[in-house]
């Protein structure tokens, strides 16, 4: 600060004694004036210590932190290192998007003598790729089910507009309609951009029950939810429970955000904040929940009926299970996602040490269901961080019969991972309401991009799967995966997961490491059954 004061006094005394002698010399002062006022603006500011303690210079430090990121990615980060998608990852999108060269040259970069190397067991009687179904599909739709869907093993996962900007959510449904596959709507509502493109719509229902929702206390509207679930274009239904970025944090959407346009979407009152909250009104117990699935699957008129989590409290999803055997009523299918998954926005702390990750989620959830008997007519949907065809093949082999992926997706669209989710700022015009940045994302570029990604992901897998010898995804199990555990042992994922046998669960006694979690477990309450004084 001292050194300020004497450099603007020197400073104004040398101007001051050489315009004295060339009057031209004055203009100068347009260039020192402002920024001996930035300085003294810099000096007066009370929240800023760096800016006080030295102004003007002192604000190369925020602009050094925003420019750090960008520096990072572009010039000092290696093909493995970036996250949450590295180098080779992202290439890999964008080249299968523009449907350009995606092989790589030379080798693998991974090392695969790292702990943590997954790789696939091919055969020596391998299938021939391009004769093997290049786009396999799923049947969606238990018993109860009167609408099954045929579904990709490759779906967009769930993404609000109000999140992302309506370009983006007509580019993504624009790019499901032309590659024959879902849009998850995310819990914002199903929105016009969503329905004009024409795709396959999965619409999500999260705790604000937006678009079927009373306006005055936010509880569960049936009739609008009936009016909605029968659109042509809604082919499946989901009740988000939790998310893998932020398991068990709700929200608050802020009144200056809730437009006319987002207020009909939502069915919330214009200016006045909503509410998200942290859990379900609709049910309060595991019995309540099955018997709600069962009401919404009527009023749909008989459209498959779900449920996505991130796994917590292992003892509250086998709640689930007896809830369904106890009932016979049970989901058409359940979304696990996983503790790596995103969000535009979440705390620190949720992001990083709350929910299970997808791996050992999407084996306990399928073991759960097998152990009581109700895994035949559930499908399983992986989702967190699916990218690539081995990431599919890898999900398969856990137990999921096929995956939705999000960030992918964005990527395909043209986002460079710039982590502007939050500020509304998105330079790419995928996760920002401003305008003049969301033009600058042409709709049907873009859709025919997602729509590529898409299906060479998907073909990708289907040849990684023939080379095992597989020409049906049904056929992956969890001997196909090796996983290095350390430098000199290496194990299966059915080693690592044992597989449970059909009915295990259904009476005592239980399976080695189940015990204390379904002795917890009740169908009556989400809380632990037993106390402990």
């Amino acid at each position: 600060m001292k050194s300020f004061y004497n450099i603007t006094i020197g400073l104004l005394i040398v101007t001051g004694v050489v315009t004295y002698f060339w009057h031209p010399f004055a203009w100068s002062l347009v260039l020192t004036v402002p920024i001996i006022l930035v300085g003294l603006m810099d000096i007066i500011q009370p929240k800023q210590t760096i800016r006080r303690n030295f102004p003007v210079i002192g604000r190369m430090r925020y602009w050094a932190e925003w420019m750090r990121p960008k520096v990072y990615q572009y010039f000092i980060e290696s093909d493995t290192d970036g996250t949450p998608f590295n180098r080779l990852s992202r290439n890999v999108i964008y080249q299968r998007a523009k449907k350009v060269v995606d092989t790589t040259p030379f080798g693998t970069q991974l090392n695969v003598y790292e702990v943590g190397y997954e790789w696939l067991n091919h055969s020596i009687a391998p299938l021939d790729g391009h004769k093997v179904e290049q786009h396999p599909r799923v049947m969606v739709g238990g018993p109860d089910c009167k609408q099954p869907y045929s579904a990709s093993i490759l779906n967009i996962s769930a993404m609000s507009f109000g999140s992302l900007s309506k370009n983006a959510i007509m580019a993504l449904n624009g790019g499901a309609k032309l590659g024959s596959f879902a849009h998850n709507t995310g819990e914002g509502g199903l929105s016009p951009y969503h329905l004009e493109p024409g795709g396959d719509i999965i619409w999500q229902i999260g705790t604000g029950y937006f678009g079927c929702r009373n306006k005055a206390d936010g509880t569960f509207n049936y009739e609008a939810f009936a009016e909605r679930a029968k659109t042509p274009q809604v082919k499946m239904i989901e009740i988000k429970l939790s998310q893998g970025a932020k398991p068990g944090h709700g929200g608050i959407l802020p009144a200056a955000k809730v437009t006319q346009e987002i207020a009909n979407i939502r069915l919330v009152e214009v200016g006045k904040d909503v509410n998200s909250p942290p859990f379900h009104t609709a049910f309060k117990t595991p019995i309540e929940m099955m018997q709600f699935i069962g009401k919404l699957r009527e009023l749909s008129g008989g459209k498959p009926i779900g449920f996505k989590l991130c796994v917590g409290r292992k003892s509250q999803f086998l709640a689930i299970c007896k809830a369904m055997v106890k009932t016979g009523i049970s989901p058409d299918f359940i979304t696990v996602d996983g503790g790596e998954g995103g969000t535009g926005a979440a705390p620190l702390e949720f992001s990083n040490y709350v929910g299970m990750p997808l791996r050992d989620a999407l084996a306990f959830v399928h073991d759960a269901l097998n152990g009581f008997a109700l895994r035949r007519h559930i499908r399983i949907i992986a989702s967190g961080k699916v990218s690539t065809g081995f990431e599919i093949v890898k999900n398969l082999s856990l137990g999921a019969d096929m995956c939705n992926c999000a960030r992918a997706m964005m990527l395909a669209l043209g986002c460079i991972q710039a982590l502007e989710c939050n500020t509304n700022k998105c330079p790419t015009g995928v996760a920002t309401q401003d305008k003049n940045l969301m033009k600058g994302l042409d709709v049907d570029d873009k859709k025919v991009r997602v729509k590529n990604f898409h299906n060479e992901t998907v073909k990708s897998a289907a040849e990684l799967m023939a080379a095992a010898g597989l020409d049906d995804p049904r056929r992956l199990h969890r001997s196909f995966i090796y996983r290095r555990i350390s430098a000199s042992q290496i194990q299966t994922y059915a080693e690592m997961y044992p597989n449970m046998l059909r009915g295990a669960l259904l009476e005592a006694p239980f399976p080695a490491g189940w015990e204390l979690d379904m002795m917890h477990s009740h169908e009556e309450t989400f809380d632990p059954s037993i106390t402990y004084a």
